[in-house]
C-alpha cells in the first residue's frame, strides 16, 4: 500500500516523520509524495502556538477530502496537536482513522500495520526516509524540555528533556554521511543543555569535537541553544573546530529583566548580553541567530522599548520574532496583564520592520567577501546556495551568476558577493 506524509511544524517533528516513514517501508509500505495517490495518509500535526493549530487543522481536513473523495482509505493523525488534544479531536473529526502522540514511532507503524491488515511482524527499518535533500540532514540529539518557561507547551506534549547517547548519535551521523549527508544540523528544544541528564553536565562541546572527526561530513551548525548553557567552552569548539559553522541560534525572547523573570527564562539580561559580546569578540563573521516575543502578558511600552533598543544596538544577524499567544495549561495563559491582539501585531511589525534595515546593513558588509557556498538549486545562467551563514530553511539564499562549471544540487562552489539584500545575497561565481 502507498502511504503519504504531511509533516507540520519544526524540524524536531521532521525527524519524527522521517523515523516513521523509515518504520513504514519496513513494515512493506511504500511512500508516495502525491497525497492523490496515498491510500493511508499521515497528518503529523504541529501544536506549539494558536497559528500552529489552525494550520494542523486546516491540513486535516484538507487530507480528509482524499478519504471522501480519492483513494485514500485511512487517515492517521499524529505529532504534538494530536498528543494534546487527541479526545476532543475524535469527538470533532470522527473520519479520522487513528490518533497518536509524539512517542514511539515504530508503535505508530505496527498500529498502521494492523489498520492497513498487512503483516505486524515485517522487519522494520532503521534508516530514516529522508524528507531533505540527500546532501543535507537534521540529527535530533534530545527530546523535551526541562526549562519551564511559562508560555511554552513543550514540556506538556514531550516531557522533559531525554538526550540520546552521544554513542548514538555518533553511529546515526556517520550513517548519514555515508549516504551522502555533507551538512548535518543539531536539533533540541535546548541544544547547549544537551547530556545534563546523562553526563550531569552540558556534553555539546563534546558532542561537536566527535562529530567533527567524521570524515565525510563538511559542515555542522547548531540550533536552538539556550543563553543560560551556551559557554566560553561551547563557543571556543564551535569557532576552533573547522567543519563547525561559526554560526549560533540563540533564541533570547526577551531582554527585560522583570519580564525575563515572568517567563521564568533563566540567566539575566546581563548573562545574555555577556554571551553576545563574547561572540561578537571572536570574530566579526560569526553569525547569531535569535528569536523573541513581544506583547508578553504585563510587557509595558517601555519594556518594549527597552527590547528594540537592545536589538538595534546589537545588531544582530537574524532575529525571528512572534507575538505571545496564550497556550493552554501554561502558566503565562493565566496571568494578568494579557496584552490586546492590536497591540501585540503592532508590536511585532515594529521588531521586523526595525530588523529589516538591521539585516540589510549586516548583509551589505559582507559585498565583496568570497564564500564557500553549498549549491541547492541550479538554473540557466544562475544557481542558489547558502554559506555557511545561512542555516537551512530558516535563513535566505544566495542566488549567484555560473561560470559555465558544472554544478549539481549539493557541489560546493565559491562564490564571491556582489550585492545584498535585507535576507538574501547576490553573487558571481569564481
Amino acid at each position: 500500500m502507498k502511504v503519504g506524509m504531511v509533516s507540520l511544524g519544526c524540524s524536531k517533528n521532521l525527524v519524527d516523520s522521517e523515523i516513521l516513514l523509515g518504520e513504514l517501508q519496513g513494515c512493506g509500505f511504500t511512500v508516495t509524495p502525491d497525497a492523490a495517490k496515498a491510500e493511508i495518509i499521515i497528518v503529523n500535526t504541529c501544536g506549539f502556538i494558536e497559528p500552529a493549530k489552525q494550520e494542523s487543522i486546516n491540513t486535516i481536513l484538507e487530507m480528509a477530502r482524499y478519504k471522501a473523495e480519492g483513494r485514500c482509505r485511512f487517515l492517521v493523525v499524529c505529532g504534538c496537536l494530536s498528543q494534546r488534544y487527541g479526545e476532543e479531536l475524535r469527538t470533532e473529526l470522527p473520519e479520522i482513522d487513528l490518533f497518536w502522540g509524539v512517542k514511539d514511532q515504530r508503535g505508530l507503524a505496527e498500529q498502521i500495520a494492523a489498520l492497513a491488515g498487512t503483516c505486524k511482524d515485517a522487519a522494520h527499518a532503521t534508516a530514516r526516509v529522508l524528507t531533505t535533500p540527500p546532501y543535507r540532514a537534521y540529527l535530533r540529539i534530545a527530546d523535551g524540555c526541562d526549562n519551564r518557561c511559562t508560555y511554552c507547551a513543550i514540556p506538556l506534549i514531550r516531557g522533559d528533556r531525554v538526550s540520546v547517547p552521544m554513542e548514538q548519535l555518533i553511529e546515526e551521523a556517520k550513517a548519514l554521511s555515508d549516504r551522502g549527508v555533507k551538512e548535518l544540523t543539531l536539533i533540541a528544544q535546548d541544544t547547549s543543555a544537551y547530556g545534563m541528564d546523562i553526563y550531569g553536565k552540558p556534553a555539546l562541546s563534546a558532542l561537536l569535537k566527535e562529530l567533527a572527526k567524521i570524515e565525510k561530513l563538511h559542515w555542522i551548525r547548531v540550533l536552538y541553544t539556550y543563553p543560560n548553557t551556551v559557554d566560553v567552552e561551547l563557543l571556543d569548539t564551535i569557532q576552533n573546530e573547522p567543519k563547525v559553522a561559526n554560526y549560533i541560534d540563540m533564541p533570547i525572547q526577551h531582554i527585560d529583566d522583570d519580564v525575563l523573570t515572568r517567563m521564568n527564562r533563566h540567566g539575566s539580561s546581563a548573562h545574555i548580553q555577556a554571551v553576545m559580546q563574547s561572540i561578537r569578540e571572536r570574530d566579526a563573521g560569526f553569525i547569531l541567530r535569535t528569536t523573541v516575543m513581544v506583547g508578553f502578558p504585563g510587557e509595558t511600552e517601555e519594556q518594549f522599548g527597552r527590547l528594540t533598543e537592545f536589538l538595534k544596538r546589537q545588531g544582530i544577524d537574524r532575529v525571528g520574532a512572534f507575538a505571545f499567544s496564550p497556550e493552554d495549561g501554561t502558566a503565562a495563559a493565566e496571568m494578568e496583564g494579557q496584552i490586546p491582539e492590536e497591540v501585540k501585531q503592532a508590536r511585532l511589525d515594529a521588531v521586523m520592520r526595525m530588523q529589516r534595515e538591521i539585516a540589510l546593513q549586516r548583509n551589505q558588509q559582507r559585498i565583496g567577501e568570497t564564500y564557500e557556498v553549498l549549491v541547492e538549486r541550479v538554473e540557466e545562467g544562475r544557481a542558489y546556495g547558502r554559506s555557511y551563514a545561512e542555516a537551512p530553511e530558516v535563513d535566505g539564499l544566495i542566488q549567484f551568476i555560473r561560470t559555465g562549471n558544472t554544478l549539481h544540487p549539493g557541489d560546493f562552489t565559491m562564490v564571491k558577493i556582489t550585492n545584498a539584500k535585507p535576507y538574501d545575497l547576490e553573487g558571481e561565481e569564481l
